[in-house]
């Protein structure tokens, strides 16, 4: 059993708290938040026995093993380096960090400690995942993907009337590539691996950031579109076209249902199962395991991803001059 405490008292930290606590792995001994009454009501309602308001009493608690962060993204660097510096494994919800460089500099740190450091990105973790994985080949040759995100904020209402929500600021590293664009994005990489070019069309704000966007990612035989948003909503499903057939994917997080459509015979097949309606579950335990049997081998496959996508959402990001406050 780990014991964890949480960064962040919104509804992404909860819904974390609850998978880690149906994992079976992880168990929850603090929670942290700026302010106390937010701190304590969160902790009460999560049942954790302490609380912080200050991360310098959160990092020397000798209790604690583990730290989920779910702070705005720009802080993200800050505090994780706070917590692997003093020995915490921590887990970072996506997107990780605001660049690669902080990615470098936070991995090496965690080396340095002996401990591991994870982006929560929930939909690769998911047994129809793998599944989708493992199958892959019933498509034959492929010859083209589209993979999609799109969903609208209830933030952006604020937006129109003149706020700047963190999700839609430069100064927070916001965007919908980074917040939305990476479940489909992690998704192509690890289907597909690295692409041989990217493209980047965003929709940009006045912000500075991306409300929406397409993301071309170039292979060797096929091109795999994109795109995502936080200003409209789609119904268009995921789909990967092969010369044998065609894979239909409901959404790319959570990967709910998977139907393959057989070009010759014309028949369907629903290849996925029935997943845990919290689907977080199934990234709580894969870390939880990776930390406990300190399995380096699957712990660089992660990382490995984690650097492809920061890699890419930076390299288009820069293109089409969406810069963060940091990066000024």
């Amino acid at each position: 059993m780990i014991n964890f405490a949480t960064v962040g008292t919104g509804w992404i930290t909860e819904s974390f708290i609850q998978a880690a606590n149906f994992s079976g792995f992880f168990h929850l001994v603090g929670v942290y938040s700026r302010t106390e009454d937010k701190a304590k009501q969160f902790a009460d309602k999560n049942n954790a026995p302490h609380y912080y308001t200050h991360l310098a009493d959160m990092v020397n608690s000798k209790e604690i093993e583990a730290v989920y962060i779910a702070s705005p993204n720009s802080v993200h660097f800050e505090q994780a380096l706070t917590f692997l510096k003093n020995k915490k494994h921590v887990i970072c919800e996506k997107p990780i960090f605001s660049n690669t460089a902080e990615l470098e500099i936070a991995y090496r740190t965690a080396e340095e400690n002996g401990v591991f450091l994870f982006e929560a990105i929930r939909n690769i973790h998911t047994p129809n995942y793998q599944i989708l994985k493992e199958k892959l080949h019933m498509a034959g040759e492929l010859r083209s993907t589209i993979l999609t995100y799109m969903k609208y904020s209830s933030r952006y209402d604020l937006f129109l009337q003149g706020e700047e929500p963190n999700i839609f600021s430069a100064t927070y590293s916001g965007g919908a590539l980074v917040d939305l664009g990476v479940y489909p994005l992690y998704l192509a990489v690890g289907l597909f691996g690295e692409p041989q070019r990217v493209t980047y069309h965003p929709v940009l704000l006045r912000s500075g950031v991306d409300g929406s966007g397409t993301l071309v990612l170039q292979y060797d035989s096929f091109i795999c579109t994109i795109l995502c948003s936080k200003i409209s909503d789609s119904m268009i499903p995921c789909e990967i076209h092969g010369e044998k057939g065609t894979f239909v994917l409901e959404d790319a997080a959570p990967i709910s249902n998977i139907k393959f459509m057989n070009r010759h015979s014309k028949e369907s097949q629903i290849l996925s199962v029935e997943q845990e309606e919290q689907d977080m579950v199934y990234e709580c335990i894969n870390i939880a395991k990776i930390i406990e049997s300190k399995n380096v081998q699957e712990y660089e496959e992660l990382k490995s991803w984690s650097k492809l996508v920061l890699r890419i959402t930076e390299e288009v990001r820069k293109e089409n001059n969406i810069l963060f406050a940091s990066e000024k």
